[in-house]
């Protein structure tokens, strides 16, 4: 008996990364909440400017890449507008470590990198950590995963 127990829980953990691999190339180009919100609200000019995670407000947005940005102020959402590649984070917002693993995952807004100025968000702090520890290399394979995870 115990046996079939540990062949079911195998099996289950199985069918989950089966049903999550598949799914994984269905993300949206940008990490949003279900009102279209990119980045949990977050000022991704500020990370740039003030060197820091800043919430947004609904009172400056922009639409871009499928997505509402939001800004803390007229001043940064005209920056975005002007050029949002240079502001907008790598892999739509999404987790770099896990993109760099060949999934996706939410992000802690106050886990940042800028690289190369190249804005990073990661899952948490921790995981941030890790992903720091060798970050080219993590930079380099979540370039050649990207592409594949979202449609």
């Amino acid at each position: 008996m115990r046996q079939n127990i540990r062949l079911t829980g195998r099996l289950s953990l199985a069918a989950v990364l089966t049903v999550a691999g598949a799914i994984a190339g269905t993300v949206d180009a940008v990490n949003k909440n279900g009102m279209g919100v990119a980045i949990k609200g977050y000022d991704v000019v500020a990370y740039f400017e003030q060197s820091q995670p800043v919430k947004g407000t609904p009172q400056f947005t922009q639409t871009w890449n499928g997505a509402v940005w939001q800004f803390a102020s007229a001043e940064h959402r005209e920056k975005f507008a002007a050029a949002p590649e240079k502001y907008a984070p790598q892999f739509g917002g999404y987790c770099a470590y896990a993109v760099s693993e060949g999934h996706t995952a939410s992000i802690d807004p106050e886990a940042w990198k800028i690289v190369d100025g190249k804005l990073y968000l990661n899952y948490s702090k921790g995981v941030q950590k890790k992903w720091s520890e060798n970050q080219q290399q993590r930079i380099d394979q979540g370039n050649r995963n990207w592409p594949g995870l979202h449609k």
